[in-house]
């Protein structure tokens, strides 16, 4: 199936803003599964998934604000989850259906979990990628030991080799999925030298975490069927809390891949059937 890309407008605290999304369409009268990417990613991670799933399944890949081809927000403090929930809640509707799937990959997935902890939540089935509601101080730390920085590379083969190296942990990627990920993740910067396509500005808020995030009351209010993956060497969501996550609130189903840190990147076939197999249950 082919891919468009497409706009929205979003309203914030300070104004309106332009969400970028692609759509893979699907077979007619498909179920939509909305895929939303992690911190400093954006929703052009999910092609290989989308490529896969859009045999059976309507996707939708937002880029979220202040990400990919999304606009960059006037006031850095506007960046959180409260405006990303507003924007996805727009998206929803704008896509004209009634009920989603969602599989969120780190920051997508907490998106998910919050939006499906509320009553009336359109969110029919939840895929949380490699994300918890107990997130861990040292994953934190980590992250957010890079992500404010606004590094250039003079061309995208070196900017391919940053992000192999602070992205190690996706896993075993083939060349070209590591290009992929390296165009789509890139922008041009004013001086015209090549920059990661985000707005560096989205790290203030990792400026006052200090300790564990703990979001457990809001696992305990999600209902619907939820499908954990989590990679095996992961800081971020560690075993004794994923095991916790498949006794209380919906009980999901924990799937780990051997060798994968903090995300997998839901690009090898073993991953994208997993999902494929959950979305796919009655």
């Amino acid at each position: 199936m082919s891919m468009t890309a497409r706009t929205l407008s979003g309203l914030g605290p300070h104004g309106f803003h332009q969400l970028a999304y692609t759509e893979w369409a699907g077979p007619p009268a498909a179920r939509t599964v909305l895929c939303v990417h992690g911190l400093t990613r954006n929703g052009r991670d999910f092609d290989d998934l989308a490529r896969s799933l859009s045999r059976r399944f309507r996707l939708v890949c937002p880029d979220v604000v202040g990400r990919g081809k999304s606009a960059w927000l006037s006031h850095a403090e506007d960046y959180g989850y409260p405006l990303y929930l507003a924007d996805m809640t727009a998206l929803i509707a704008r896509l004209d259906v009634a009920e989603v799937d969602w599989v969120g990959t780190s920051m997508g997935g907490l998106i998910g979990m919050m939006a499906a902890a509320q009553p009336g939540t359109p969110i029919r089935r939840l895929v949380m990628n490699d994300i918890g509601p107990l997130i861990a101080a040292e994953g934190l730390q980590r992250i957010a030991s890079y992500v404010g920085d606004d590094p250039a590379f003079d061309d995208i083969g070196q900017l391919e080799a940053y992000l192999r190296k602070v992205s190690a942990s996706f896993g075993q990627l083939s060349d070209a999925q590591w290009r992929h990920l390296a165009e789509h993740g890139a922008r041009t910067r004013p001086d015209g030298r090549l920059g990661r396509a985000y707005d560096p500005a989205i790290a203030q808020a990792f400026k006052t975490v200090k300790g564990d995030i703990d979001l457990w009351p809001l696992w305990d209010a999600v209902r619907c069927p939820t499908l954990v993956l989590r990679g095996a060497e992961s800081d971020l969501l560690r075993p004794g809390d994923a095991a916790e996550m498949a006794r209380r609130g919906p009980k999901a189903r924990i799937v780990e891949f051997p060798g994968i840190g903090h995300a997998p990147a839901l690009m090898s076939p073993d991953q994208i059937a997993v999902i494929e197999d959950f979305l796919g249950a009655a």
